[in-house]
């Protein structure tokens, strides 16, 4: 990914606090030199110096048979927002956008025994819809059972993990200002938290 320096995201905790925040993530492997892509719910965890991610397929998508021991890049983005140049203090300056994304790189790993797919669902529901839980517990087994023969479930180790942040640390303190103001009292909830990422930006960060 391109990264200005200006943009670089490095704190550890906090990138993958943003994983988990926007978790619903994109896959991406190639097959035969064409890109593939599937839209999956990952659950992100730190384990010791390790970042897993897992999650699984659906085993009608036939992505699930290209991914294993080749490197797949699971991309998690989220929000954006349009900059307008009416923010800027001189009039010959161009539209652009804000967005913060990550890329983790890694190679995929099956996830065959049943008690782990188990695992793996149980925690799904536990971090998605905990409210699911109760009656999650009382379907039966026979019904869990099948539920589980029609996914692939499947962890990655993060090798690389390139993250960045585009909220505008290029532009003047007042421009920055500008850009909240007007992104805070917009009705998009994505401009919103934009404006929110861009006043937690440490004091002094433009180039």
């Amino acid at each position: 990914m391109y990264i200005p320096s200006f943009n670089s995201f490095t704190d550890g905790q906090e990138i993958i606090a943003f994983m988990q925040r926007y978790s619903f993530a994109t896959i991406v492997t190639s097959v035969d030199g064409f890109p593939v892509a599937t839209h999956l719910p990952f659950l992100v965890k730190q384990e010791g110096d390790k970042v897993m991610l897992r999650s699984h397929f659906a085993k009608a998508n036939s992505q699930w048979k290209q991914v294993f021991d080749k490197t797949s890049l699971v991309i998690f983005t989220e929000p954006h927002a349009y900059i307008s140049p009416k923010n800027y203090e001189k009039e010959e300056n161009v539209p652009t956008w804000n967005y913060i994304a990550v890329h983790a790189y890694g190679k995929a790993q099956i996830i065959e025994e049943e008690a782990k797919k188990a695992e793996l669902l149980q925690h799904t529901i536990e971090f998605y819809d905990k409210e699911y839980l109760q009656q999650w517990g009382g379907l039966s087994e026979q019904y869990k059972s099948k539920m589980m023969k029609g996914i692939v479930a499947f962890e990655i180790e993060v090798t690389d993990l390139q993250a960045k942040k585009k909220l505008s640390q290029n532009r003047s303190e007042q421009e920055q200002k500008n850009i909240i103001h007007s992104l805070s009292q917009s009705h998009d909830t994505n401009e919103r938290e934009i404006a929110d990422y861009m006043s937690k930006l440490p004091d002094g960060q433009t180039k």
